[in-house]
């Protein structure tokens, strides 16, 4: 029995590993895939979009998921070598998770709001958010990145992990491209309230058991009753229940407050304040974003661990 559970909690974990080590290793292609997957998807949108039909806005996700999904599913299965699978794997995986990325774009911001560059931290941050940048003061450049960097560690990272352990390299890649879908057309704005409804409620519905077991991951590997009561006072504040409760906690763990009123497009939204303390003092600073970067990795440990602790579980069940 040992020979053949060894076998099994081990490769998968494994693969996860060698994937965030690859990632780690070449970081952002200079012409990633997710790249061209949105021309794609915006030169189709273009043609589909007549702002007055969900229907279309989900036959455009089908017609973008369908392929490189039902393809991956389609080698995986019928690859006779296992060598072939787990370097498919390990590809695919890298592919979808974008931590090195996240990394270097919030340390982009990190290093020159330290060094007092406030324009240029703010320049960097424009590269990662959709609010606008310009005229934030040093505290809101950290907040926001910060949060960027919190709810992109669901996003690139842990969902894409949760998905590969369910469902295989196809789970991880299906993930993944709804939620660039969603990031693209999820506004609920003339253009894509309709068209983008489908694709919203699609990551909605992939990310909202991950969200919490990432949510659980943060709270461990932080200040764990301030992210539980963050969790517990401040799940449904956020206009977004997934992105919210992951940076309620992770801000909780953190023990500082983000958040709050930010510009998009030249319009204030009156957006929520998520984690705890005193909205003054316990406020974002430059230092917190290497500490929120600590967070995601101290929670990979943790993630991990449970990832193998599943995979025992389930095996035991099974064999």
């Amino acid at each position: 029995m040992l020979e053949v559970l060894l076998p099994a909690l081990i490769c998968p974990v494994l693969i996860c590993v060698g994937a965030l080590l690859l990632d780690r290793l070449i970081g952002e292609p200079k012409f990633h895939p997710l790249i061209w997957f949105g021309k794609v998807a915006a030169w189709l949108e273009q043609r589909l979009n007549n702002r007055q039909s969900r229907f279309r806005g989900a036959i455009a996700v089908f017609i973008l998921i369908s392929l490189p999904v039902g393809l991956v599913w389609l080698i995986q299965s019928t690859a006779e070598s296992r060598l072939i699978q787990i370097i498919l794997d390990i590809v695919i995986l890298t592919f979808v998770i974008g931590w090195q990325s996240m990394k270097e774009h919030a340390m982009a911001v990190a290093v020159p709001l330290l060094a007092g560059d406030l324009e240029n931290a703010r320049n960097n941050l424009s590269m990662i958010v959709s609010r606008q940048t310009d005229g934030m003061n040093e505290t809101e450049v950290a907040g926001s990145t910060i949060e960027s960097v919190l709810e992109n560690g669901h996003d690139c990272v842990f969902a894409s992990l949760f998905w590969y352990a369910l469902l295989g390299p196809a789970g991880a890649l299906l993930h993944r491209l709804v939620n660039t879908l969603d990031a693209m057309w999820g506004y609920k704005n003339e253009r894509y309230l309709k068209f983008g409804c489908f694709a919203a409620r699609f990551d909605d519905l992939l990310g909202w058991l991950p969200a919490r077991l990432t949510a659980i991951c943060y709270a461990i590997s932080g200040s764990s009753l301030k992210a539980l009561n963050s969790w517990r006072n401040q799940i449904g504040t956020h206009k977004s229940l997934n992105a919210g409760l992951v940076m309620a906690t992770g801000a909780g763990a953190l023990d500082i407050v983000i958040g709050g009123p930010a510009v998009y497009h030249g319009v204030r939204q009156d957006k929520p304040y998520l984690g705890v303390g005193d909205q003054v003092k316990s406020v974002a600073k430059p230092a917190d974003i290497k500490r929120a970067i600590r967070l995601i990795q101290k929670s990979l440990v943790v993630w991990l661990v449970l990832f193998t602790l599943l995979l025992f579980v389930f095996n035991q069940i099974w064999i």
